[in-house]
């Protein structure tokens, strides 16, 4: 490990949500120097105690001056050019920059075991700025470029799968812990061998400050784990000590009743199988680099513990509704 990696003055752009908030957490308690730029729309309460810069990283980048950084962790670049206005602006001024960006970036995904050197995803037209489903990975991928051009041996891509944990609005694991604690019949997606690959954010917040700490370079895979959880572990871990009885519902059935995976029903890539390749990534130079990742359990019970301080009327972003989950069971039963 470098010198300087024992305190290194680190920009985060962005810092106040999920992984950034887990990254400049972690950053802090081994004692490093960290700055936020951000435009303050997250949660402005966090960490009124570091140095923050409230600027918007299109336009007041010039807010930043000379100031010198060992690191850069960037957690919030989606456009291109966006993110070439700050690798231009700090490529004299950082030492190395962490780029999280996303394994949608690869070309297919029902091809297993993909690694960092798979194909990826290209835009037909590379000027576009719409991030929808089907752009969202071609433009990342021209955000890794946009790094690597800038710092070249000095870049760092971590590319996530599905981050989960406490503080994810997203919803797309939390649903499960949560519906699984409210006890009941619960529907489920007979897709019980279907591959998964989660990280908790703070594992992945700790993997890439260990990146930084060695002095690492290059693009690295990081969700995980290697060996992937089935869809029916992951749900028998979020049921695990509760009254809750899932029953699994056929995948005709709920084609023919427009269920829609992914959002309906979380962690379901699909309902055929032909998406089973991005929970099956080869994550095998994260490992080699120091990625650990705690057990599944101990991320359900935290994440069920987070999601009971919010608000009852919550509204979720992902998941069926209890009144849509008790019709589909009443005909599933009917049906039989």
């Amino acid at each position: 490990m470098d010198e300087w990696a024992n305190n290194m003055n680190i920009l985060v752009l962005g810092g106040t949500a999920f992984l950034g908030r887990a990254f400049v957490e972690a950053a802090t308690a081994r004692g490093h120097q960290v700055t936020l730029f951000n435009r303050g729309q997250r949660d402005a309460t966090l960490f009124t105690e570091l140095p923050q810069i409230r600027g918007d990283r299109e336009k007041d980048l010039d807010l930043l001056g000379d100031t010198h950084w060992d690191a850069v962790f960037d957690t919030s670049g989606y456009v291109p050019r966006i993110v070439r206005l700050s690798t231009q602006k700090l490529k004299e001024l950082a030492g190395r920059y962490l780029f999280i960006s996303s394994i949608s970036v690869f070309q297919r995904f029902d091809i297993s075991d993909q690694d960092e050197s798979a194909p990826v995803a290209e835009l037909s037209d590379p000027t576009v700025e719409a991030i929808t489903g089907e752009t969202y990975g071609g433009l990342k991928v021209l955000c890794e470029r946009a790094v690597e051009e800038a710092f070249g041996d000095r870049a760092l891509i971590v590319r996530p799968g599905l981050i989960v944990g406490p503080t994810d609005y997203s919803d797309r694991f939390n649903h499960w812990p949560f519906r699984m604690s409210k006890g009941g019949e619960v529907l489920a997606p007979d897709i019980k061998l279907q591959p998964v690959q989660i990280i908790d954010v703070r594992d992945l917040a700790t993997f890439c400050l260990d990146l930084l700490e060695q002095n690492a370079a290059g693009v690295f895979n990081a969700t995980g784990p290697r060996d992937p959880y089935t869809f029916e572990q992951v749900l028998s871990a979020c049921a695990e000590g509760t009254d809750a009885k899932i029953t699994w519902v056929g995948t005709d059935f709920l084609n023919e009743h427009k269920v829609q995976p992914w959002s309906d029903l979380p962690l379901a890539l699909d309902f055929d199988g032909t998406s089973n390749g991005m929970c099956q990534v080869d994550v095998s130079r994260a490992v080699d680099y120091g990625l650990l990742q705690r057990p599944l359990a101990d991320t359900v019970r935290d994440t069920l513990a987070w999601c009971k301080t919010r608000p009852d009327d919550h509204p979720w972003r992902a998941g069926l509704r209890p009144e849509r989950e008790q019709e589909l069971l009443a005909l599933w039963h009917a049906r039989e």
